[in-house]
């Protein structure tokens, strides 16, 4: 395991690429989520909600201040911050660990 650690806000991570990644953990490429069955990026909440709603998700309204979806199915639960230009790539990897084969986040 090779990397830089960077202590911010109280948080210790490992960088494993420092040069692709600045030490205040901003990428110098943006990340998109893809839906891999259509190739389509997820460009809007609504986008996203229509793909996990044919996936078996559930809207869940327990926190107004996220969005979260539930499956029945399962104990996962996605939240996201209400405003999509929020949305960064670990709530994106997030997605892809819970939904196998149907998402992947790429550099643009």
């Amino acid at each position: 395991m090779s990397g830089v650690w960077v202590f911010k806000n109280g948080v210790v991570r490992l960088v494993e690429n420092p040069a692709g990644e600045s030490l205040d953990g901003s990428s110098g490429r943006r990340k998109v989520l893809i839906h891999t069955p259509s190739n389509e990026i997820i460009t809007s909440y609504s986008v996203l909600e229509n793909k996990l709603y044919s996936l078996g998700w559930e809207r869940y309204y327990d926190d107004p201040h996220l969005l979260q979806f539930h499956k029945r199915s399962t104990v996962h639960l996605i939240s996201l911050p209400k405003d999509f230009n929020k949305f960064k790539s670990v709530h994106m990897y997030d997605i892809v660990v819970k939904n196998r084969n149907m998402f992947e986040v790429r550099d643009m």
